[in-house]
């Protein structure tokens, strides 16, 4: 019985020593897997002057101006970015591929949803408040007086407007 015994753990030791080996061979040759989170790309700590303004992307109607906080929206992952809006600011009915997530930061932002701008389907969103829009839904935004949103999402960024007329990028052709 002794005998058995002594085969038995020695088995199990032999199987438990090749479980590690191949593992840590797997480990070895497997390539690393990309990561998306904040933490990889470094650590980020930003105060409203260490933000860099620029005019926001054609797609987007002029007036606006953005800041870019983490990530970038032109490639996949997710990003971080601050619009800053003057009086009167509309973005026209349009979706986006991903989901959109957005946080009035100053200012009041009016968020609408559907295929056509109705003043009358805005809901007024004051400094604080936060909003999630699936991939694909159709909304529509505007802001009466100047207006700071942040956006967070995974890119690349794409907005594709529902009339494509109201694409501001087809003007300047």
């Amino acid at each position: 019985m002794k005998q058995l015994t002594s085969f038995v753990l020695f088995g199990a030791a032999l199987a438990l020593g090749s479980l590690a080996f191949a593992a840590e061979e797997k480990t070895k040759t497997k390539e690393p897997e990309k990561s998306t989170s904040v933490a990889t790309a470094g650590h980020v700590m930003l105060n409203p002057a260490d933000l860099k303004w620029a005019d926001a992307p054609p797609s987007l109607p002029a007036g606006a101006k953005m800041a870019v906080l983490e990530g970038d929206p032109g490639k996949a992952g997710p990003f971080t970015v601050r619009l800053q809006t003057p009086a009167g600011y509309k973005i026209p009915p349009h979706t986006h591929p991903t989901a959109e997530a957005v946080t009035v930061i100053s200012g009041t932002f009016h968020l609408g949803h559907g295929p056509k701008f109705d003043e009358a389907n805005l809901t007024e969103m004051k400094a604080g408040g936060f909003a999630v829009m699936p991939a694909g839904m159709q909304h529509f935004v505007s802001s009466k007086g100047e207006c700071i949103v942040q956006v967070h999402a995974m890119g690349p960024f794409e907005i594709n407007y529902v009339n494509p007329a109201d694409d501001p990028r087809q003007t300047k052709k």
